[in-house]
């Protein structure tokens, strides 16, 4: 007989990553995190988060493992005990110009330089750090899941694109963004096959382009 193994023991954020940057000299370690790269419709957003070592919100976690009421709770909290914080967009346009990943990093450094007071020093959720930063950082897989700010600028970020992509429902709402928030699902697909694309969608995925051609 064999027997299945255990699954392993959750993994939750901590401030592990934050002190060791600390002990290396840095005094304002933010963590930055990016949502929508998947949907076919919207912005991709990005936040920047300086957490306050002594006041940080109980029950930061990765976005995607929050319940949506929560998630707003802990960005109200988030915004009010941090030090600094700062929520970025690349547009459609932008993302069919240069591409999501490009569009990505670009509205993650969009995020960085809008924080103020600035930080010294970047945990970047992912594998690749944008080009051109100005300050040193560390890229963190899965970040967050492991840093408590990753994961604090998670969910500002989910939570902003979630409204943006709430407030397009009104305007298209044969889409379903207010509950897809752009992701390809049948529904989103179904009413681009009826309907077309509309100006929030972004031209470059392949769903979309196909339409197009």
């Amino acid at each position: 007989m064999v027997q299945g193994t255990m699954p392993g023991p959750r993994i939750t954020p901590d401030f592990a990553l934050e002190l060791t940057a600390q002990a290396q000299g840095y005094a304002r370690i933010a963590g930055v995190d990016e949502v929508g790269r998947g949907p076919l419709a919207g912005p991709v957003t990005a936040a920047a988060v300086i957490l306050d070592p002594a006041c940080i919100p109980a029950g930061i976690d990765d976005s995607k493992r929050v319940k949506e009421a929560d998630r707003r709770r802990l960005a109200a909290e988030i915004k009010a005990s941090a030090i600094s914080w700062a929520i970025a967009h690349a547009s459609v346009q932008e993302i069919d110009e240069i591409n999501i990943l490009q569009a990505s990093h670009l509205a993650m450094k969009r995020a960085l330089q809008a924080l103020d007071p600035a930080s010294d020093f970047a945990l970047v959720d992912g594998n690749r750090m944008p080009r051109d930063m100005t300050i040193p950082g560390q890229t963190v897989v899965k970040g967050d899941a492991k840093s408590l700010s990753i994961a604090a600028a998670s969910i500002l970020a989910k939570v902003e694109r979630d409204q943006i992509m709430q407030e397009l429902a009104h305007l298209h709402p044969q889409f379903g963004w207010e509950t897809n928030a752009g992701y390809p699902t049948p529904l989103h697909l179904g009413a681009l096959t009826q309907f077309g694309p509309t100006p929030h969608h972004r031209r470059s995925f392949a769903p979309v382009r196909k339409m197009l051609c």
